[in-house]
């Protein structure tokens, strides 16, 4: 239920901050890849109500909760470990002091 925002198409959420991977059907189709338009969030290309065959689509058919989302090309930083399922951020050394067992 918490990923099914009213007009927002396939919308999956990264962080428990609030950034979101979803559609975007009102942003011209130039702007993927080219320019920043968003307030935090990842937008794929997408049709109005949302299209199996749009890039946002195809990808959110495809991704089960736990995969590993990589944004390259970006200057913002990394997802905190803390922040919903970015444990991925976390060095092996790190991990390893957090776990239980010595």
């Amino acid at each position: 239920g918490e990923y099914d925002i009213k007009d927002v198409p396939h919308a999956m959420r990264l962080t428990d901050s609030g950034t979101f991977l979803h559609g975007n059907y009102w942003a011209p189709p130039e702007t993927f890849g080219a320019a920043n338009v968003s307030h935090g969030c990842v937008g794929l290309r997408d049709e109005k109500g949302g299209s199996e065959r749009s890039p946002a689509g195809w990808f959110f058919d495809r991704t089960l909760v736990g995969d590993v989302v990589e944004v390259v090309n970006s200057r913002d930083r990394k997802v905190a470990p803390d922040n919903g399922l970015g444990g991925w951020n976390t060095d092996w050394r790190s991990w390893r002091a957090g776990s239980a067992l010595r």
